[in-house]
């Protein structure tokens, strides 16, 4: 019977993280029906993540530290050096971490059940955004998959992602053979939606959100709840970045170039979320020209 528990392998990366490390390490290793090793990655810290990391990994057998010293900047390119250099060819299935989220105790056997039952090979899940201060909001992405959504958004917070083996070494494959190119993609949940929708592989986004969502002050994104945070994926829109972001990964997906036609009479699937779609009718009317001939 022990045979048929599904292995996991976990890739965290962290930076700063003390704080929160062993409540979300916790929670993992409370997951029920499943093997985990759990492999971290550190960016270069100026508080004792890396000390502690490596003392808890002593009496943790299946906690792996990968080598540290090195600044990555960001946590796209923290998640792509675990992408290229843990060997995940010995598990079943694997999923990304943040450092500072909880877990649901079933939160990984519901996504490989999820998986196995409607033949998907990729999954996430909606979140529980919480606060400090108590307040929690339901952080929704499981809208309905839309035809050209997935060169657009990614499928939600990659901290709920769990990928089946085989299409998982395909990405692992491709992000090593186009390094250059996946260092200019911020986003590796994003990039890793991307890959499986545009190989047609089967994904599912769950309704049920199965962990707890940490936001504070050093989240890179978060949960889109304030008025800052709209301003600021604004900005994004109008410097001219979300448009750089589409391109690359329409490039490094070897698809035709985004114009602006395309958006335009695709409109209704190009976002999962209506308002978004309406959104992105904006972003072509008003915010053009900031792209020349780029869409």
């Amino acid at each position: 019977m022990k045979n048929q528990i599904p292995k996991v392998a976990i890739l965290m990366a962290a930076y700063n993280g003390r704080k929160w490390l062993k409540e979300q390490l916790h929670s993992i290793w409370s997951q029920e029906n499943v093997l985990v090793d759990i492999y971290i990655s550190v960016d270069l810290s100026t508080d004792d993540t890396y000390d502690y990391l490596k003392n808890t990994a002593k009496d943790n057998k299946n906690l792996n530290i990968l080598s540290y010293g090195k600044r990555y900047g960001d946590a796209a390119k923290n998640f792509y050096r675990l992408i290229k250099d843990v060997d995940t060819s010995p598990y079943d299935y694997i999923a990304f971490s943040d450092q500072d989220d909880i877990w649901h105790s079933k939160k990984l056997i519901r996504g490989i059940n999820e998986m196995k039952f409607t033949g998907s090979k990729g999954f996430s899940s909606d979140v529980m955004a919480f606060w400090p201060n108590g307040k929690e909001k339901l952080v929704k992405k499981s809208y309905p998959q839309k035809r050209f959504d997935f060169i657009f958004e990614s499928a939600g917070p990659g901290c709920t992602y769990i990928f089946c083996k085989d299409p998982f070494q395909e990405f692992k494959n491709f992000v090593i053979s186009n390094w250059k190119k996946v260092l200019k993609i911020d986003f590796h949940d994003w990039l890793a939606y991307a890959f499986f929708r545009n190989k047609n592989y089967k994904w599912i986004i769950d309704d049920k959100p199965l962990m707890q969502y940490r936001q504070h002050s050093h989240n890179q994104f978060g949960a889109n709840s304030s008025i800052n945070a709209y301003f600021t994926r604004l900005k994004l829109i109008s410097n001219g970045w979300y448009a750089n972001q589409v391109l690359a990964i329409t490039d490094i997906l070897g698809l035709p170039r985004i114009t602006r036609k395309f958006i335009l009479y695709n409109i209704k699937h190009t976002r999962r979320n209506k308002l978004h779609s309406l959104s992105m009718l904006v972003f072509c009317l008003f915010f053009n020209y900031k792209y020349g001939e780029n869409l």
